[in-house]
């Protein structure tokens, strides 16, 4: 039986590919290969990561230009064969630019960048990503961005609501999820959200920073762990 192997994409101003990389090898004990942007045969691979940084260094907007990356057309066939895809922070912005995922980002309602741990409440664990959790449970994950405004209205947030897509809310130690525990103005406190058939999550904390006891909180690595044992 193959193994099952991850890719992390790298783009020009990503700088959180390693720590992604570390939690798949080291943590997981799984197979891992960069994937360079240039890159267009990831056939190989059975789960893309997009990491968080700065690709194009968010010049225009954040993920505007990397969405345009040759690796990006493979990311898309990926998905659309059922194949899970992560986006994290600004690998989740990536995915907003190339409409894998409903919504857009607007900068965080205080206008400055947001670096802390921020609790956060599993709305569904129904999903590869989030099977180890369960529904309700409040985990502590860093946060890293100054466009984190995820906006989502209309119809898309209807369909959102009506088929469970929403993964995270922003909340706090409590569970109580309101304009008071919402860092950046997210439209519903929104922390992750899946694409209609849930194969492809994008969330803006860094679960890959918190994997690890050393870390200060392991509250991530079941979300790896979901993956995982779902793709495996």
């Amino acid at each position: 039986m193959p193994k099952l192997k991850f890719g992390v994409i790298v783009f020009p101003g990503t700088n959180c590919d390693r720590d992604a990389f570390w939690v798949i090898e080291e943590v997981l004990y799984k197979d891992v290969r960069y994937v360079w942007h240039t890159e267009s045969d990831i056939d190989d691979l059975d789960v893309v990561i997009i990491p968080g940084g700065f690709s194009y260094g968010d010049h225009l907007r954040a993920g505007a230009i990397a969405r345009f990356s040759p690796v990006m057309k493979s990311v898309v066939k990926h998905a659309d064969s059922g194949k899970p895809v992560l986006g994290i922070c600004n690998g989740f912005q990536v995915l907003a630019e190339a409409g894998m995922i409903r919504g857009a980002f607007l900068r965080n309602k205080i206008v400055h960048f947001l670096c802390r741990h921020q609790h956060l409440k599993v709305v569904t664990a129904d999903s590869p990503f989030t099977a180890k959790y369960h529904k309700g449970q409040i985990v502590r994950i860093p946060i890293a961005h100054a466009e984190g405004n995820f906006f989502l209205e209309g119809d898309d947030m209807k369909y959102a609501l009506d088929h469970d897509l929403i993964a995270f809310q922003y909340c706090d130690a409590g569970g109580n999820v309101d304009d008071t525990t919402n860092p950046n103005g997210a439209s519903l406190s929104i922390a992750g959200i899946f694409n209609d058939k849930k194969n492809v999550l994008g969330m803006m904390p860094h679960p890959e920073r918190a994997s690890e006891t050393e870390m200060g909180s392991v509250d991530g690595r079941g979300l790896f762990e979901s993956i995982a044992e779902w793709v495996g």
